[in-house]
């Protein structure tokens, strides 16, 4: 069966090594059938309680994707050893007011690349701390701390030959996962 699925990435910049790793897994075999849709999360303002009984437009677009999606995808890089702060201000619009989180119960897949050899090993710790406490479970195996490099991805934005096979793999994993916990909509 086809799944709806909310793809979240943790970097606004033009040049996203994340978006462009989050363009190319949706591309992978396993993907194929399924619907992806970016959330913006560049357009939401900090994160501010007293706004809770009226959200702001771009959370309520935020969270109206991600209750409608079977699962989540999240890719993220590694800022100063945690999660980027817009990434967490996502979780907090998604999650408010109390009792009305849209995350409770969406599987998460939770990957991402860096430069760096550690890849984002940090980042994606801090990031399942949350996702646990939101209560979506997240696929634990395979990890995956990507360290980017020119070959990681085709001139056509498809992933590379050296990654494929595990990048479709884990594809694979991770929506065997939203299989196996279908989320309320």
């Amino acid at each position: 069966m086809p799944f709806t699925i909310a793809v979240i990435v943790g970097s606004l910049r033009a040049g996203s090594f994340n978006r462009q790793l989050a363009e190319a897994l949706i591309r992978l075999p396993a993907a194929s059938g399924h619907e992806f849709t970016f959330a913006d999360i560049g357009s939401l303002p900090l994160y501010n309680q007293d706004d809770d009984a009226d959200q702001p437009q771009a959370a309520k677009a935020l969270k109206s994707l991600v209750s409608a999606s079977d699962g989540v995808l999240f890719l993220t890089p590694e800022y100063n050893r945690s999660m980027p702060g817009v990434l967490k201000n996502a979780l907090d619009h998604g999650s408010r007011p109390y009792g009305e989180s849209c995350w409770a119960g969406k599987p998460a897949g939770v990957m991402g690349t860096s430069l760096g050899k550690p890849g984002t090993a940090m980042a994606q710790q801090h990031l399942r701390n949350v996702l646990a406490y939101l209560d979506m479970p997240a696929l634990c195996q395979p990890e995956v701390f990507v360290q980017w490099s020119d070959d990681l991805l085709t001139a056509d934005g498809t992933v590379g030959e050296g990654s494929h096979d595990f990048l479709n793999g884990w594809m694979e994993a991770f929506l065997n996962l939203v299989e196996a916990h279908p989320a309320a909509k």
